[in-house]
């Protein structure tokens, strides 16, 4: 369970309508080092297969004798892998190091160490079979730890956030508790780098190397043709107390991706997505706080388009990521999401990564591993970066993505009319000129993502029977599983609305068939019941409450259970 630490926090700086950042660096392989475990064969392939796609020179990866559990101890990685990295880089001169005198003064002696004065590379990428988390280690004591808070007296620590500190390795960082990031919030993404105290680290992992591996395929087919589909934003309809700064950043990352003219849908309550939540095309997600992956997450197929970034906010979201059903890293990495993070141990809920920041830097332009590393106010802490740290999903305009793909023809067209049309709807445009521009456009006759905007619009306008005809229009047109579920649902409340209850019955019924495998059939059935009530049908009535009764049995009587035997 996250709990919160008294830290102020940060205010996300949303985008303005335009970019933040400036376009990728040419040959960013060059700026990049691969890590392996030399005891895991597929470790050494991903890490070949990965500097082949990002074209990172062949001396830029490195093998290290690690065990292959996801747990190493302290001791193991200083001696295996921390300090022998750090004298890799320094060696190759990849950083290059400069003596600092620090002056003397009443309270401490003065002292010299090595500062990075000049550095070649900026990003770290460790490879599936390289451990994730630092067990504690209670043998351990420090200088200074009996004078902070109890609950940071502590050691352990994601592998991933120790190394991004090996820039300071020379300085002594102390092991115990957090270490403040002093590019938290970072508005450039070329500030984030070692002279700063800060290497970028991510891995490329997961339940399986096949997964690890399809993490950069997807990034790459993204960063081609444009990040495209919904975002969605999970909060728990806070307002006050200690949480309440999480639910702030899920709402502020909310309104980022609006503004940039996602398709967004934020759950401002206390449950989060249910087993029915109809996620199609699921580009962005952010949400907590459920412990494991939960609700629509569990469902044997989630329709996340290529490229798609998901989070969830948990103490231990990344505790297990190479476990395909518990926590939410490796779940989420297992049904199709490209870039993730999580929490090896707990962090407090400060010591987890600003989602304001960081989808305000990520929709501004900065690549994933920018992205992350000026979110987290803490480092040598519990978050893990799971992804291809150089991917830049937004690197274009969206003028400049939507006339490339008027130019291919692209049938990814569709979602950058949507995302034009949201901006403009965000930026305070009347619906009237946005539902004209529909009803000219001719993709619109070919495209369900298109003609439900349409309908949602029409709804805005309570042109509640036009909008009907729309969500008609949408089920002819292949739309996807999840938007198939939405859309008839949709259909079926508005006829109810407008007080046609045979048709919405039928269209429920209809519905019962085409999604046999709907989590919550028990929902439709009530709709059912009560249309059946309405239209005087009293058999089927009937019928709909003894498959309620079914679908939810009565709990026994407390005199029917049987009693306990001494």
């Amino acid at each position: 369970m996250i709990r919160p630490l008294s830290i102020v926090p940060w205010i996300c700086l949303l985008l303005a309508g335009t970019f933040l950042a400036r376009a990728a660096q040419s040959r960013e392989g060059d700026t990049v080092i691969v890590v392996y475990n030399q005891n895991v064969p597929a470790s050494r392939e991903l890490a070949d297969d990965y500097a082949r796609h990002r074209q990172v020179p062949t001396n830029q990866l490195f093998g290290f004798d690690l065990p292959a559990s996801e747990t190493i101890s302290r001791n193991t990685f200083q001696e295996k892998l921390q300090k022998p990295l750090f004298d890799l880089l320094t060696t190759n001169q990849f950083f290059t190091l400069s003596p600092r005198i620090v002056p003397a003064t009443r309270e401490r002696p003065g002292s010299v160490y090595q500062e990075v004065s000049a550095f070649k590379i900026r990003y770290a990428v460790l490879c599936y079979g390289v451990p994730v988390r630092i067990a504690p280690d209670t043998n351990i004591v420090e200088t200074g730890m009996d004078r902070v808070r109890i609950e940071l007296r502590r050691n352990e620590a994601a592998v991933d956030s120790e190394l991004s500190l090996l820039p300071l390795f020379d300085q002594g960082i102390r092991l115990f508790g957090p270490v403040n990031n002093l590019l938290y919030g970072a508005n450039e993404g070329l500030q984030i780098n070692p002279l700063g105290g800060l290497l970028i680290v991510a891995r490329l992992d997961g339940p399986s190397p096949a997964i690890a591996r399809g993490l950069v395929d997807r990034a790459l087919e993204a960063e081609s043709q444009g990040l495209w589909g919904r975002a969605y934003f999970d909060a728990r309809g806070l307002t006050n107390g200690e949480y309440k700064m999480g639910d702030e950043w899920i709402r502020a990352a909310a309104a980022c991706a609006r503004r940039l003219g996602f398709e967004t849908v934020l759950n401002d309550s206390p449950p989060t997505f249910s087993p029915s939540f109809p996620l199609s095309h699921v580009a962005l997600y952010a949400g907590w706080y459920d412990s494991h992956v939960s609700g629509p997450f569990t469902r044997p197929k989630v329709e996340f388009m290529p490229g798609a970034i998901a989070y969830h906010l948990h103490s231990f979201s990344g505790h297990e990521i190479r476990n395909a059903t518990q926590y939410w890293v490796g779940p989420l990495l297992d049904k199709g999401a490209t870039a993730t993070m999580g929490c090896v141990y707990e962090p407090y809920l400060a010591g987890t990564p600003n989602l304001a920041v960081f989808f305000a830097r990520l929709l501004g332009g900065f690549s994933f591993g920018e992205a992350a590393y000026a979110s987290q106010s803490m480092l040598s802490w519990q978050t893990t970066v799971v992804g291809d740290p150089l991917y830049r999903p937004f690197a274009r305009d969206p003028q400049t993505q939507h006339s490339r793909l008027t130019e291919t023809q692209s049938p990814l067209l569709e979602w950058s009319h949507l995302r034009s049309i949201n901006m403009n709807a965000a930026s305070g445009m009347n619906p009237d000129p946005l539902i004209a521009f529909l009803n000219q456009l001719p993709l619109r006759a070919q495209s369900a993502v298109l003609e439900e905007k349409l309908a949602e619009l029409l709804v805005g306008q309570n042109q509640i029977d036009f909008a009907i005809d729309a969500y008609r229009r949408v089920l002819k047109l292949h739309p996807s599983p999840q938007q198939a579920v939405r859309v008839e649902l949709e259909m079926a409340r508005f006829l109810t609305v407008q007080k046609q209850p045979e048709q919405a019955y039928s269209v429920y019924q209809e519905f019962l068939k085409n999604h046999p495998e709907f989590p919550e059939p028990v929902l439709v059935h009530q709709k059912l019941y009560d249309l059946a009530r309405s239209l005087g049908r009293k058999n089927d009535a009937e019928a709909h409450l003894r498959e309620i009764n079914r679908l939810i049995p009565p709990a026994p009587s407390q005199t029917n259970s049987p009693s306990k035997k001494s």
